[in-house]
């Protein structure tokens, strides 16, 4: 199916919940086969899509709720062969302490921040189509983005300096 594991994964990050996701993706796609004469030949079906997942969320009892998003799982790096790794269980550790800070750091953004930061970053879509898919001018977009991006860098760097391993050094002013 076209899109799936993409619509999926933003739809997990809206409701929180794998059983709500599913339901409101085979919902996305009843409706954009149900009104698919609406669709305009010539434009992103991608963002056209998008827009009827979302739209679909809102207009859900979870999303009139206003639940705050989920992260995913990353997904697993497909189709990259690397001939030697230097991969220890430090390195391990420290990824995924990396990957766990970044994931609660995006589900404490504000729902207008976090949408854009996944449709931009995760799901690389371009500006344009995002504006299409969550109904804002470009200006809109452009300017979340970049709010988004920086309550993100604050909200890490805030975790850096309360890092267990910070914890026990003494202040010496």
């Amino acid at each position: 199916m076209p899109l799936f594991d993409s619509l999926y994964n933003f739809a997990r990050w809206l409701t929180r919940d794998e059983s709500e996701a599913e339901d409101l993706v085979q919902e996305c796609f009843a409706k954009a086969l149900r009104g698919f004469s609406s669709f305009t030949p010539g434009t992103d079906f991608r963002a056209w899509m998008f827009r009827i997942l979302r739209n679909t969320f809102l207009t859900s009892r979870t999303g009139l709720r206003a639940k705050l998003t989920q992260s995913l799982e990353e997904d697993e790096a497909e189709g990259e062969s690397v001939a030697v790794t230097w991969e220890t269980p430090e390195s391990f550790a420290l990824a995924s302490a990396t990957r766990d800070a970044l994931q609660a750091a995006l589900e404490r953004l504000p729902a207008e921040y976090r949408e854009v930061i996944l449709l931009c970053d995760v799901e690389e879509m371009k500006y344009k189509d995002i504006a299409e898919v969550l109904s804002v001018p470009i200006g809109t977009v452009m300017s979340r983005i970049a709010r988004g991006r920086k309550l993100l860098r604050q909200a890490l760097a805030g975790e850096r300096k309360q890092s267990p391993a910070s914890a026990g050094k003494v202040d010496e002013r």
